[in-house]
């Protein structure tokens, strides 16, 4: 496989699982599944979910370890030290804001424990979600492109990965406007989605999200 190929399957495979993450994430196939199946669904949704993203993100991956295609810039050291670091802190980051909206709940694993319709979601607008509405996605976005080797299919993937964080954000925005209402609105209008803006940071207020 050329480098074309590569960077190019790269992206159809980004695409492909973007729009079945997508889908899977929607209100509308939450509710058809639990038509289907019942109070069980509302126990072992979340915890699929996430174990069907996590298994058709691996392919998705494979495809630069196998294929990395041409580098097109290595950053020397002692800057990809700094490369690096701010790749473990972002990933730090990441398990920060899981912990911040409850993380078995994040998991879907107090669902399977608890009540068929417990645990409910409440809007988180503390900690890191004080600073942008979105921060594991900000994270995300800081981890790949911290990254200090760049090669052509990496570069595709990242490109791919990037928009679909930021197209995913919005559809997000829209779940959570249905189910938070005029609450989230207002965390709309006070923080930033993804970028942190000094002049936009928010007040603490009492949590009340995911």
């Amino acid at each position: 496989m050329n480098a074309v190929s590569a960077a190019t399957l790269a992206v159809l495979a980004t695409v492909a699982y973007a729009a079945l993450h997508s889908l899977l994430a929607s209100l509308g196939a939450k509710a058809n599944a639990r038509r289907l199946f019942g109070p069980l669904s509302d126990r072992i949704y979340r915890l699929g979910y996430n174990v069907i993203g996590a298994v058709t993100l691996l392919p998705v991956l494979a495809i630069p370890a196998l294929e990395p295609g041409p580098v097109l810039y290595r950053i020397p050291s002692p800057l990809s030290w700094l490369f690096l670091a701010g790749q473990a802190t972002a990933a730090v980051l990441i398990v920060i804001g899981i912990l911040h909206t409850d993380a078995w709940h994040f998991l879907g694993l107090r669902q399977v424990v608890g009540p068929a319709r417990g645990a409910e979601s409440k809007l988180v607008t503390t900690g890191l979600y004080r600073y942008v509405r979105h921060p594991l996605y900000t994270a995300g976005l800081l981890f790949l492109w911290l990254t200090p080797v760049m090669t052509t299919t990496l570069l595709a993937l990242f490109l791919s990965l990037s928009l679909y964080l930021y197209v995913g954000s919005y559809f997000e925005e829209r779940r959570l406007l249905a189910e938070f209402g005029d609450a989230y609105a207002d965390y709309q209008r006070r923080v930033p989605r993804l970028i942190p803006l000094p002049a936009r940071v928010s007040t603490p207020r009492r949590p009340t999200r995911l």
